[in-house]
């Protein structure tokens, strides 16, 4: 495996590099620090498993680089590394084609699982880029007639990586628990939610104001 990876933080760099071991221990990591170096080692690599961006070194532009990649290099997933947890850069990127995003404050497990799901052909977008519907305020009645009111907070989590469209492996992955517990999880969600499925559980929650969050 060849893993091309751009970040102008050395120490960012070499902390990666047990995730890569872990997927691969034979991986070859292409190391470049700015968006320009990272075009011209990309060139001189070969064949390229993945790309891996820093989504605010030099060079970037925002989300510029990022489609300046994937537009050179459109058979190879690019995924984007920040340390931005703001629901806005996440659809930045997922518009301008990135196969993944992920948070530098994503732990061990959570980050090696999602590389995992990109490498195996997936996208792969953290659950906090999906909302809930405002909480009402202390001094409001809750809202016992919005089913998405019922949920528990883990529940909440759970729906929201439905809603994104992961599996119940992919989701115990993420969360780093049982796909029994899932399995589960999921079953009580559909439950209180009245739906006979995933399908309807999503469609539900959509219904009832869960939607991808496009900024704020």
């Amino acid at each position: 495996m060849r893993i091309l990876l751009a970040d102008d933080h050395t120490l960012v760099r070499q902390g990666l590099m047990p995730f890569f071991k872990a997927l691969d221990p034979d991986v070859e990591v292409v190391e470049a620090s700015t968006l320009d170096e990272a075009l011209e080692a990309a060139q001189g690599a070969g064949v390229l498993d993945l790309i891996l961006l820093d989504l605010k070194m030099p060079g970037m532009r925002g989300t510029q680089g990022l489609v300046a990649m994937v537009k050179a290099y459109p058979s190879v997933p690019v995924v984007i590394l920040s340390g931005s947890v703001e629901a806005a850069d996440v659809m930045s990127c997922a518009d301008g084609g990135a196969a993944g995003y992920l948070p530098k404050t994503l732990n061990s497990t959570a980050m090696i699982n999602a590389l995992r799901l990109v490498l195996s052909g997936e996208r792969y977008f953290p659950s906090f880029a999906f909302s809930a519907p405002r909480k009402p305020s202390e001094d409001a009645e809750p809202d016992t007639s919005n089913p998405l009111s019922q949920l528990e907070e883990r529940e909440k989590l759970i729906l929201g990586m439905v809603v994104e469209g992961r599996t119940n492996k992919e989701i115990a992955r993420a969360l780093d628990l049982q796909e029994v517990t899932i399995k589960v999880q999921t079953r009580n969600i559909y439950r209180k939610l009245g739906a006979a499925n995933r399908s309807q559980a999503v469609r539900i929650a959509m219904e009832n104001g869960w939607r991808l969050t496009p900024g704020a």
